[in-house]
């Protein structure tokens, strides 16, 4: 006669599943490889930009370089959330890097540098299909336990890009062409995309779905938006009657269209959602509102080389993926609403400390050091908002609201964007005042939105 054994309940001893479980191995893989070339690339164009301004004729179209990839993207990231809402979030991953490939091609062989903002165009546009996607997926594939943990994941993927990312950048534009930051990436993308494949196949199946009540439309307004904010930047360019009239036009436009893309009471920044987008916004525009001419600042104004002009991106990006750490530390000893506040602070001390390298009398490593405490408060708040829009969010809507999420990022920077450059623009020589303006217009925006914090969680 055989004695039962008693039963040992081992369920609460068995360590939970991590990043590098065999189900989320392959695109845990795959997603970080993407979103380090991604990063890189990113670094890249951004050092390499005033050399490809100077070599085309294009300092003119400087900003718009950088808004025309932020205006594309919303139409991407709209029909991104519409696609994968209905359908699943692999077609529009797939598809988005191929855009993105493609837009690389056309920038890295453009003759003029109309055509490297064309380029530039269908690289956003390739890039809101993916980000998008990309939501999506984390929010379907991975418990809800370890989304700050990838969150905070794919922002330390920045780290190397960051570390070798100028400076390679800057050695390519110096001693080879800079025509080689755009063309050497589509093959590495397609890499990524290979090594993210196993873990979209092995996705929970999504039933098929007729698309929601007025998606297309959403598609759309989002043209609608787009366009728009590319009107406004091209109006900034003008100098002439015209330049008053297209004004007019964007902003008739972008009025009409942002509204219906955006969550109700976006802009009085209602509880819930409506805040954390407008939060994801405000901060966009601050931070990549400033960072895009520190490079050109640092190469006009204190006369380094591309290289060293990309230090001050490689500063930002190290301290915005230690920032993700510290905001994903399982003993976070502070709330939520309290370190997205310290983040956008530490933003907007970032961006007035940078600014005060235009001027000689403060050493370039003094500006360097600030931009690198800007980065450490976006690492500190960007993956905080990225796990509060999946929770807020039913699955049948996180397509759509990981969209807003983004395309209101896009559309205020790139409106932003379009403001300083136009700001750039109306100077021959652009000088003290017009960077300080601009430094002055994105730092207020950081600490605007540190005003708003205490409104992500519903009343």
């Amino acid at each position: 006669m055989t004695t039962a054994q008693p039963t040992t309940h081992t369920t609460s001893a068995r360590p939970k599943p991590g990043l590098l479980n065999a189900r989320y191995r392959a695109f845990t893989v795959g997603s970080i490889a993407l979103t380090s070339l991604s990063a890189f690339e990113a670094l890249a164009v951004a050092t390499a930009m005033p050399t490809v301004a100077e070599a085309l004729h294009g300092l003119a179209l400087y900003a718009l370089a950088f808004g025309m990839p932020m205006a594309a993207s919303v139409v991407g990231m709209v029909t991104s959330g519409v696609w994968s809402d209905a359908r699943g979030p692999v077609a529009p991953m797939l598809h988005g890097i191929g855009w993105f490939a493609l837009g690389l091609l056309i920038a890295g062989t453009a003759p003029a540098m109309e055509m490297v903002v064309v380029g530039r165009a269908v690289q956003g546009f390739g890039t809101g299909m993916f980000s998008v996607a990309l939501y999506v997926v984390v929010a379907r594939l991975y418990p809800s336990e370890l989304h700050p943990k990838i969150f905070g994941t794919f922002a330390a993927a920045w780290v190397v890009p960051s570390l070798i990312g100028p400076a390679i950048a800057g050695g390519i534009v110096e001693y080879l062409h800079w025509r080689l930051i755009f063309l050497a990436a589509p093959a590495l993308i397609v890499v990524a995309a290979l090594l993210m494949w196993p873990g979209l196949r092995n996705l929970p199946p999504t039933t098929p779905t007729s698309l929601a009540s007025g998606s297309l439309q959403r598609i759309g307004w989002a043209a609608g938006a787009a366009v728009s904010a590319a009107l406004l930047h091209y109006a900034g360019q003008q100098r002439n009657l015209m330049a008053g009239v297209l004004l007019v036009v964007a902003l008739i436009g972008l009025t009409i269209c942002a509204p219906r893309l955006l969550p109700a009471g976006f802009l009085r920044a209602r509880r819930g959602i409506p805040a954390v987008v407008l939060l994801r916004a405000l901060t966009a525009s601050a931070f990549f509102g400033a960072e895009v001419f520190i490079p050109l600042m640092l190469s006009r104004e204190r006369g380094l080389p591309p290289a060293l002009a990309g230090l001050a991106l490689t500063m930002a990006s190290l301290a915005w993926a230690a920032g993700s750490w510290l905001q994903g530390w399982s003993r976070q000893p502070l709330s939520r609403t309290a370190l997205l506040r310290l983040g956008l602070l530490l933003i907007a001390s970032g961006i007035g400390v940078a600014a005060l390298t235009v001027t000689e009398l403060v050493p370039v490593f003094v500006g360097i050091l600030g931009w690198g405490v800007a980065g450490l408060g976006m690492g500190v708040f960007y993956p905080i908002l990225s796990v509060l829009i999946l929770e807020l969010s039913s699955p049948e809507e996180q397509g759509r609201n990981s969209s807003a999420l983004q395309l209101g990022e896009s559309l205020w920077a790139a409106v932003t964007l379009a403001l300083v450059g136009t700001l750039f623009a109306a100077s021959a020589d652009p000088g003290l005042g017009t960077y300080l303006t601009g430094f002055a217009l994105t730092g207020a925006l950081a600490l605007f939105a540190a005003t708003l914090t205490s409104r992500v969680r519903p009343a």
